[in-house]
């Protein structure tokens, strides 16, 4: 009788060990994009564009409306539902419009051009990606030296253009490597958040959509612009189904659950929280949840990050 479970067990861990090597090589190649956005998410709400000032219910709302987001659009839109949508294992815009069009006798053209039109804004996405990620980790060294501003641009653009130079011989061999700078960057920024987060735990209220909803019926204006900005915490979501032919279904949804919607969640919890403190600390949130002695480490981990998330997407 011990003959067979000692098979069975045999059997059963290089299966495990398979999906355990595919949610880590996930964090890399699919979670690069979303993984990055806590750089300039936040930041962009209360002081990008439209420089909304940092008022602690305002706040509070754009917490909530960041929670919700990551929740409706990534956890149950993606995750739980379109991933169910495979074409024969594999997912995407263009496999998905393959599907719809195979289930459907009438409006085969409007279904396609629907699926066009979607990855024309994957291809969208694609363009500012790299130069909004990369440059978002670059910023970090006026914190470090601010007579290093001037050169935050040409440091960036260099990066890129390596970047864009490797790319066209392949990242087979630096694909390895993706996930476990990925697992090291999630921890990184779940443990900063939460070092955060513990000092002001009171912004945990902000799961409750009560605090966007009171956002937008007493400053609907302030808060739709806000909402333009929230929106950034789910860039590169599309990947959790683009790459659903690579990795399987079972390994993303892992590695989300598990790994990288709970670092989000505490680090744009733990930008709230220093806000909340300090609303002058809007203007480069995450970075300022980092301590001055290893500020020049994050900023190099933050760079490599958005490298990867970059190779991901281009």
């Amino acid at each position: 009788m011990g003959a067979p479970t000692d098979v069975a067990t045999s059997a059963e861990v290089p299966r495990s060990n398979r999906k355990a090597i595919l949610a880590l090589g996930a964090l890399g190649v699919v979670f690069g994009d979303i993984g990055t956005s806590p750089l300039y998410a936040f930041q962009e709400i209360f002081d990008g564009v439209h420089d909304i000032p940092a008022v602690e219910h305002r706040v509070y709302g754009a917490a909530s409306m960041v929670f919700w987001t990551l929740t409706l659009i990534v956890s149950i839109k993606y995750v739980l539902i379109v991933m169910r949508a495979d074409n024969d294992g594999e997912g995407g815009i263009m496999a998905l419009a393959s599907l719809a069009v195979s289930k459907v006798k009438h409006r085969r053209k409007l279904i396609m051009g629907l699926g066009i039109l979607g990855a024309a804004l994957f291809y969208g996405d694609g363009m500012i990606t790299p130069a909004v990620s990369v440059l978002s980790a670059v910023e970090g060294l006026e914190l470090v030296d601010p007579g290093l501003t001037p050169w935050i641009v040409p440091i960036a653009v260099a990066i890129l253009v390596v970047l864009f130079m490797v790319q066209r011989h392949g990242t087979g061999k630096m694909g390895t490597a993706f996930g476990p700078v990925m697992f090291v960057w999630f921890i990184t920024i779940a443990v900063l958040g939460l070092a955060s987060l513990v000092q002001t735990p009171e912004i945990i209220a902000a799961v409750n959509p009560m605090y966007a909803v009171s956002f937008f019926s007493g400053e609907p204006m302030l808060a739709f612009l806000a909402l333009g900005s929230v929106v950034l915490c789910v860039t590169g979501a599309e990947a959790l189904y683009a790459d659903m032919g690579q990795f399987g279904r079972g390994p993303i949804r892992f590695s989300w659950f598990v790994i990288a919607v709970p670092a989000l969640y505490l680090n744009y919890f733990g930008q709230a929280a220093l806000v909340v403190r300090d609303p002058q600390a809007s203007s480069n949130p995450f970075y300022l949840l980092v301590p001055s002695a290893i500020q020049l480490p994050v900023i190099i981990l933050a760079t490599l990050a958005t490298v990867i998330a970059s190779q991901a997407v281009i």
